[in-house]
């Protein structure tokens, strides 16, 4: 018997070594199915997140289609408007395209047509132009003086626009339009309506409505918010005027030149304003705005008035907003055959690094 237990006991170890082995070849074709089930999973996964990138691109190419320019859809555009520059005939245009173009108007209504917002006033105007997003993209005009977003904190500064106007003739229109109105709204009682003085009557006796300091409204109104701003003749309020055209302002075009004006805004912006100029040259509503019964002065009139220390200053911002609009239409538009013809794309890119 013990000789058989001697003889017996390597068959079991052999046996207890063989069923081992047996044992972890089954283990490892277990772990090594489950790793080939994990490869498959984590593959099949890969491709359901690239499925949902490409999905979500070509969503976003689609919404891109079917909304051009969707990037500028929160361009807010501010025409702080200058009386008697002709801005009514332009801002109808902004309305006649709104609908069109796809984007909101909004007029900006002061109390007593104040162009000096009070401090309150300017941090509820500045909340609402940037952050009403159900009125953007926005068109917002008025007769108020230029305000500066920056000082508020704000990270996205609207675009300013404006159109200027030979301080005399803008001065000698406003005159006529207080006493006699225009064709927009001829039933309207004006404030002076009865005064039947002609402007140059008025200067000749030294009147009030015709005096130089009428004449200061253009350079407050591009100077802003600065108390130095409505010092009729001040030196300071036409460098910051300048400097906020120059800077502040996208475009700033001219009455006499209104058409040009609306062509290069067009080539600039055409998500507002495609179809501007075509509109303007054919449109009902554009020349609506004309005061009626509007004598021109006589030359006596003019240089009495030129001999103000005020009117100087006043027709040198015009002067300078007339030279940089020429110098903007110069390499903007060219002239062929008499018509007038906005120039393509002039720059492209090349050495495009790394390939």
């Amino acid at each position: 018997m013990g000789i058989l237990r001697i003889v017996m006991l390597p068959r079991i170890q052999l046996l207890a070594v063989l069923t081992f082995g047996v044992a972890m070849l089954l283990i490892e074709n277990q772990i090594q199915k489950l790793d080939e089930s994990r490869a498959k999973l984590e593959r099949t996964i890969a491709r359901h997140e690239v499925a949902e990138v490409e999905q979500r691109r070509s969503e976003d190419r689609g919404a891109r289609e079917l909304s051009p320019l969707a990037e500028n859809n929160d361009v807010v555009i501010i025409y702080n408007r200058v009386p008697k520059t002709a801005s009514t005939s332009f801002t109808n245009i902004a309305y006649d395209l709104c609908g069109k173009n796809r984007f909101h108007v909004l007029h900006i209504n002061t109390t007593k047509n104040n162009p000096v917002m009070s401090l309150q006033d300017q941090v509820r105007f500045v909340r609402n132009v940037t952050s009403w997003r159900e009125m953007k993209p926005g068109f917002y005009h008025g007769h108020v003086a230029y305000l500066d977003f920056s000082k508020y904190g704000v990270i996205g500064k609207p675009l300013y626009i404006n159109v200027v106007r030979d301080p005399i003739e803008r001065l000698v229109s406003y005159y006529y339009f207080l006493r006699f109105g225009d064709d927009y709204r001829p039933g309207l009682r004006r404030r002076k309506q009865g005064d039947k003085k002609t402007f140059d009557e008025c200067v000749s006796s030294g009147g009030s409505d015709c005096a130089p300091e009428k004449l200061w409204l253009q350079i407050p109104f591009f100077c802003g918010h600065h108390s130095e701003c409505w010092n009729a003749g001040s030196r300071w309020a036409l460098e910051q005027a300048k400097y906020n055209l120059v800077n502040e302002y996208l475009l700033v075009g001219v009455t006499e030149e209104l058409e040009d004006f609306i062509m290069i805004l067009e080539a600039a912006l055409p998500r507002f304003f495609k179809g501007a100029t075509e509109l303007y040259r054919t449109g009902k509503k554009s020349h609506l705005r004309k005061t009626t019964e509007k004598k021109p002065p006589t030359k006596d009139t003019i240089t009495k008035l030129q001999q103000s220390n005020i009117w100087k200053i006043e027709n040198e911002f015009y002067e300078f907003a007339l030279e940089q609009f020429q110098f903007v239409r110069a390499h903007a538009v060219r002239e062929k055959d008499g018509e007038l013809f906005v120039l393509g794309q002039s720059f492209f890119y090349e050495k495009i690094y790394p390939k």
